[in-house]
């Protein structure tokens, strides 16, 4: 599913005008990025839960030479799935709240 069916899913569902959904789902988009960007876990239960988490320092090697190289620590983000969306995975029906 792309971001124009998703819009267009989720104003049909929610009743709403597919240009007040567009303006919704940016919205959403830029509040989880300013939180995860401070560092906050955003919580969407359920559904899932996206976090900013500090990778250590590693070695690692240069696939052309095979030569070692030292990776610095730095932050990634971790995106956990929560349980009606691992039902659907699984085929199961999951509950709407």
């Amino acid at each position: 599913m792309n971001r124009n069916e998703l819009i267009s899913d989720v104003a049909e569902k929610a009743g709403i005008p597919r240009n007040q959904t567009e303006r919704v789902i940016d919205a959403l988009g830029d509040v989880v990025t300013d939180a995860v960007q401070r560092g906050e876990k955003v919580s969407l239960t359920g559904l899932l839960s996206i976090e900013r988490v500090l990778r250590a320092p590693r070695t690692g090697r240069n696939p052309q030479t095979g030569e070692p190289l030292s990776i610095p620590a730095g932050y990634s983000v971790r995106l956990s799935c929560g349980s009606r969306l691992k039902a659907a995975a699984r085929g199961k029906v999951p509950q709407s709240s």
